[in-house]
């Protein structure tokens, strides 16, 4: 029944999308289409209403809390890399909040921040200014050529989007650097990356730039490489693999990675001496 739900829900949302654009348009459609569109809708929801009060009883019934509850049911009629990408752009909102107030996720006291933003943030600001410009120009063209606001808005609110999904993306990479402890060396790249790998796996540490990476995070031949504009900086090899969760889920092995920090000597010098790693400052 959760996959019955799942499939209305996403086959009805595009449709009644198109459909109210059609309205909002001005455009007349037959007054039977309109009925039958919105009777579809109603149907739909209240399956996935009952659907999800019924999976959400069975959980509760299996002794699961309310929040973990709520959680499995949302699992079972939500796909996992829509759960991601709506879990990425909350925590992107999060970031902008956290930067605003100069702040940053999961540094422990006395670990070593390993910032990777500033390479990019010369590139994030033209991007910036050039979205804004585009923004601002396409506005004005299609208000100069009487495009109705039905058209307008949606387009003015997806390049507003976009200068917002742009802010996001430095916040979370200025807010979610690379850290290094005494346990572990924790690998990221803003709400997307996550690897934690413990220190007693690191067989050897070395500055080795590269400029030529293909991807943001990229798994090849058992080598993780997290760039960021296309560069890496300090390789790290293992004694043993240990499992890459890529931003959308799938998972790989890797026994060798590369990633970016602004200071590579500052991530050398934490990562080969661990009481270091507990009290060396960020060098700014």
């Amino acid at each position: 029944m959760a996959g019955i739900a799942r499939a209305a829900m996403y086959a009805v949302l595009p449709a009644e999308l198109l459909l109210t654009v059609l309205v909002v348009s001005g455009m007349p459609l037959p007054g039977p289409l309109l009925a039958m569109a919105e009777l579809t809708v109603t149907a739909v929801f209240v399956l996935v209403t009952v659907t999800a009060y019924r999976l959400f009883r069975i959980e509760r019934r299996n002794g699961a809390d309310r929040w973990a509850a709520l959680r499995a049911t949302v699992d079972l009629l939500v796909p996992l890399r829509v759960r991601t990408i709506m879990e990425f752009e909350l925590k992107g909102m999060v970031s902008l909040v956290l930067w605003i107030a100069r702040r940053r996720v999961g540094v422990p006291p006395g670990a070593t921040a390993l910032t990777y933003s500033r390479e990019q943030a010369p590139v994030l600001l033209v991007l910036l200014f050039l979205m804004t410009v585009e923004t601002i120009g396409v506005d004005l063209l299609l208000i100069g050529m009487d495009v109705p606001d039905a058209v307008r808005l949606p387009v003015l609110a997806a390049d507003v989007y976009g200068i917002v999904y742009c802010l996001m993306l430095g916040a979370a990479c200025a807010t979610r650097p690379h850290v290094v402890t005494g346990k572990e060396l924790r690998i990221r790249y803003g709400v997307y990356f996550d690897l934690r790998v413990p220190r007693d796996l690191i067989a050897s540490v070395r500055l080795s730039r590269s400029y030529d990476e293909r991807a943001m995070v990229r798994v090849a031949d058992g080598r993780l490489s997290v760039a960021v504009s296309h560069q890496t900086n300090v390789t790290v090899e293992l004694v043993e693999p240990v499992t890459v969760v890529r931003p959308l889920g799938s998972r790989a092995e890797a026994s060798v990675i590369r990633l970016f920090a602004d200071d590579p000597r500052a991530a050398l010098d934490a990562l080969r001496d661990p009481a270091e790693a507990q009290g060396i400052a960020e060098r700014a």
